[in-house]
Parts: structure tokens; sequence; C-alpha cells
């Protein structure tokens, strides 16, 4: 196997997760009676330019189909932070109607929406047809196809360069990153800034997030090995922003090598903080495995104390990162009865290699569980005040990541 981005050989391996399903191909009632296939889930850790990713062991157009069930827009908390997103990048930059903003992974419209209703011309990059057809309906042109480094130099060329790029939760999501960034440079316009908001690695390493590995994320980032990988591609980093979205993300603020952007000191802030906690030595990725089985065997070892004492437990959030915990843990309907999802295309599915079935919010209700576990743990402020009825019977929240919470 070799790095994808500097293509050095890797041997490191920073965490072993056994095999599971694709975390986000949820499954139909006549998928039951079939065989479902499970893939390795493990990481390693270039020793040159310190990526951590996971092989590609399912292609990337095969886990992103046109069936994929995963819409932005029902979750309240996201359409909040996309829409001061917008607002605020919108400010920052001085867009108005003569410029045009570029999403790409840009799902069911969920942020572009904002973007259009403030009279901005856009246009968003979409590979799956279901959130592309959301998209749509909402009124934004939608370009359903996996961005890439030919695509963007053949729309510079017969449309425009964009003044602003948005790549959102997306960079994770690629399999070849030298295309994808040569891609970002190529469709940038000569003063025009790209945002792309990721998972911070420092977060997942200081917090154990491990749940927040599957395979839909290729590559897991440090800001030096972004910055590195900008650099080769001949864009500029001029700022980041830390922010606590996913657990601990970052937005990075980025221009052409020789644009007029002034670089801010959060650059070089960040590149000596993540310098003094060790990620820039091999060996600091390597105690990782000992506190994610750690985790794993504490939520076990509860939902079986709840069996054993006859108290029923379900979930909330039919979340890929709920999906990597309890396959896991080896967690089956007999332990987590069933998991809530808003979103109506994941209710009357089943979870990926778990199976536990997804269901509307009216379960809670009706069958008053003693406890709920919140699976998309960076989710739990507002899941818990939208839930907070289970209190009136007396149950409880659980969340497993970084440590076992129950209150």
């Amino acid at each position: 196997m070799k790095c994808r981005y500097c293509n050095t050989s890797l041997h490191d391996v920073f965490l072993d997760l056994g095999s599971a399903p694709p975390s986000n191909a949820l499954l139909n009632a006549t998928d039951l009676d079939a065989p479902e296939l499970h893939f390795p889930l493990r990481l390693y850790t270039c020793s040159n330019c310190h990526l951590v990713q996971v092989d590609e062991v399912q292609r990337h157009d095969a886990l992103f189909s046109s069936d994929y069930a995963y819409f932005s827009s029902y979750s309240r908390t996201w359409l909040t932070h996309a829409e001061r997103y917008v607002a605020y990048a919108i400010g920052r930059l001085g867009l108005g109607s003569h410029n045009f903003v570029m999403e790409i992974a840009s799902n069911d419209g969920y942020l572009l929406q904002y973007v259009k209703a403030c009279g901005i011309p856009c246009i968003g990059i979409e590979p799956t047809a279901s959130t592309a057809a959301a998209a749509r309906a909402r009124g934004i042109e939608t370009i359903e196809l996996f961005f890439s480094e030919r695509f963007a130099s053949e729309f510079a060329v017969t449309r425009q360069k964009a003044d602003l790029i948005i790549a959102n939760n997306v960079l994770a999501h690629v399999p070849d990153l030298n295309d994808f960034v040569a891609g970002l440079s190529a469709a940038l316009a000569p003063d025009g800034t790209i945002t792309v908001e990721f998972p911070h690695l420092l977060q997942l390493l200081e917090h154990c997030q491990f749940d927040t590995i599957y395979h839909e994320h290729f590559s897991y980032f440090s800001f030096h090995t972004v910055r590195q990988i900008f650099v080769s591609h001949g864009l500029r980093i001029w700022d980041v922003e830390e922010l606590p979205t996913h657990g601990g993300s970052l937005r990075l603020w980025a221009c052409h090598l020789n644009a007029t952007q002034d670089e801010t000191s959060a650059v070089d802030a960040l590149l000596a903080r993540e310098s003094a906690a060790g990620m820039m030595d091999i060996g600091h990725y390597l105690g990782f495995q000992p506190l994610a089985d750690g985790i794993k065997n504490a939520f076990l070892a509860f939902l079986l104390e709840c069996k054993r004492d006859g108290k029923r437990v379900v979930g909330y959030g039919a979340a890929a990162k709920g999906n990597t915990l309890l396959n896991y843990a080896g967690v089956r309907p007999d332990l987590l009865n069933y998991v809530v999802d808003a979103s109506p295309h994941k209710q009357g599915r089943y979870l990926p290699g778990s199976r536990i079935p997804v269901v509307d919010e009216k379960h809670i209700r009706e069958d008053r569980p003693d406890y709920v576990v919140i699976l998309p743990w960076n989710l739990r402020e507002e899941i818990t005040t939208q839930l907070n009825y289970i209190r009136e019977w007396g149950g409880k929240f659980v969340t497993a990541v970084p440590a076992l919470r129950v209150e």
C-alpha cells in the first residue's frame, strides 16, 4: 500500500477496526436475507508526510452511489452552521451578484440555498443522484459527478472560474488527493479563495474519536499535511480557524501562491501547536489502538449490564460514526433495539452490519426506553434538547466517545 499523497510505502498501522460494511450503506428489508460484504477497516500513518489513511478497499463510486442516504438538511445544527458560514464568507470576501461560487460535494443544497438567497450565482458539484435531485428541487444548479482536475479545467474554459470554492467535509472522502487539490487550483479565479473544512486529526487523537473512521473517509489530516499538499499544487493557506463541528474541525482559507491575501498569525500558531503535540513524530500515532479498545469495551459492558438488568436501550442517529462503533463492538438488535433518525430517507431501513432497524421518533414516546444512546455525539446538545421529554419517565442519555457518559 502506498501513501495517496506522496507515494511512500506504508507499514505503520495506526488503528485496526477489523472488518465492516461501508458505514452509509443502509439496508432495505429485502437485503436482510442476502449476504453483506464486509471490508477491512485498517488505517496506516505515512512515515514521510504523516497522512493517516485507509486503503481504498471499495471504489469511491460504489460508496457514494445513487441511493446515498445522507442528506445534510436533516440536521438543524448543520443548517445553522452553513447559514452562518455563508454570511461570514460573503462579508469577509466582499462577494456580490458579480461573483461566482462553486461548492464541491454540495449534497442536497443545504449550504448553497443561502448563497442563492443572497443573489450570488452559484453551482453545486455532487456525485450522488439522490442528493443532487434534492438540490435541483431547491432551484440550485447541480452537476452530478465526482470533482476532478479534468472537470475543473474544462469548466474553467467553457464556463468560468470561481471567486469562492467551498469544500466542506469532502477532502477526507477523496481517494485521489493530488487530482482533487489540483482541480481546486484549476477552478479558482486568480484572486479567488478556497475554504475547506475537515475533521482535525489532532482532535481525533486527543479525544479518541475512533468512530469517525470509516471506509468513506479515505484520509485523516493534520494541518501540517494539508498545508504541504496545497503548496505542492500551487495553493497557499492564508488563514485557519478551529471549529467545534464533528468533534473539532479546521476551516482553511486558501488562495493561489502569488495571490494578494495576507497570511494571518493563526497559520504559524497551529503549526507550532501540532509540532508541540508530537504530530510530526511517527511514534505519536502508534499508541492509539488500546484507547479505542477501552472505549469499545466500556460501551459493550454497559449494554450487557442493561440487558442483564432488563433495561431497554435504543439509539438516536443513524450516523456513519455510530455504525463504526456498533460494528466494532459487535452490537446487534438484542442489545440496541432500534435507532431513531429524523431523515425519512433512513427510516424503514437497517443499519449496515448490525442490521438494527431505523425508525421514526414516535417509537421513543411510545416505548419509553430507559436509555437513549446518542450515536452522533457531536450533535449531543441538539438531540438532548429535542428528546428532553425522556426525563419524564426517568430516561437517560448515553454517549460512548470519548468516554462512557450516562446522565
